[in-house]
């Protein structure tokens, strides 16, 4: 199976793409972790962790031990005002969800992974982020943030066997975007369970040529 024997993190592992995450990735033969800020009930593999705060994800990365594999699918979206009005505290959040949590993560688990010699980390980006969006301003500036650290960690981790890489959704089927967009074609966006798959895929041994993909999952968006 294509993540047997490994031991794959998945933040925001309680969201609507982490649970399917999770279940995808144990589904492939991975023992999975799971981070995030609760749960609806406790299970062995579920720690809850606030990712802002880096000496709470170093405590339990330490706990968890060896990890081959990450997931960083914990973040946020927020449509937001016109960057003009867009106030400090708005800025902050975007930042803090979706790029202080992927650093804190990263900082926690590279060093064991280049100890090991091995390792892989999946974030994920957005299509919209690739260019800026009108009254998205500090979303785009956030997830644009992740795709660019991608890329300066696939640059300065792939000598040593650590392979980074990020997907780009365009508009994922969750029950909340069906929620704040009732009216749209929801059959053109992406499936959870096909976004997981391109994930679970490139922190698998098949991907291990591939270093600093901005892989786009668009559906048929």
């Amino acid at each position: 199976m294509l993540l047997e024997g490994k031991t794959v993190v998945v933040t925001g592992a309680n969201g609507a793409l982490g649970r399917v995450a999770a279940s995808v990735a144990a589904g492939h033969g991975a023992h999975v972790i799971e981070f995030d800020l609760a749960f609806e009930a406790d299970a062995e593999n579920r720690y809850v962790v606030d990712l802002t705060r880096p000496e709470v994800v170093a405590g339990c990365v330490d706990t968890v031990g060896d990890i081959d594999a990450v997931l960083n699918i914990a973040g946020g979206f927020d449509m937001g005002p016109s960057v003009h009005e867009t106030n400090a505290e708005q800025w902050a959040q975007m930042y803090r969800m979706n790029v202080e949590t992927l650093q804190n993560m990263v900082a926690a688990v590279v060093p064991g992974m280049l100890a090991r010699g091995r390792g892989a980390i999946v974030n994920v980006g957005a299509l919209a982020a690739r260019e800026g969006q009108a009254n998205m301003g500090a979303y785009c500036a956030a997830k644009s943030t992740v795709m660019r650290l991608t890329e300066a960690m696939a640059k300065e981790l792939r000598a040593q066997g650590i392979n980074v890489n990020a997907v780009l959704p365009s508009i994922i089927d969750t029950p909340a975007n069906r929620a704040a967009m009732p009216d749209a074609d929801h059959a053109t966006w992406v499936a959870p369970a096909d976004l997981a798959e391109a994930m679970c895929f490139l922190a698998s041994e098949r991907a291990r040529a591939i270093h600093g993909a901005l892989l786009p999952v668009t559906g048929l968006a």
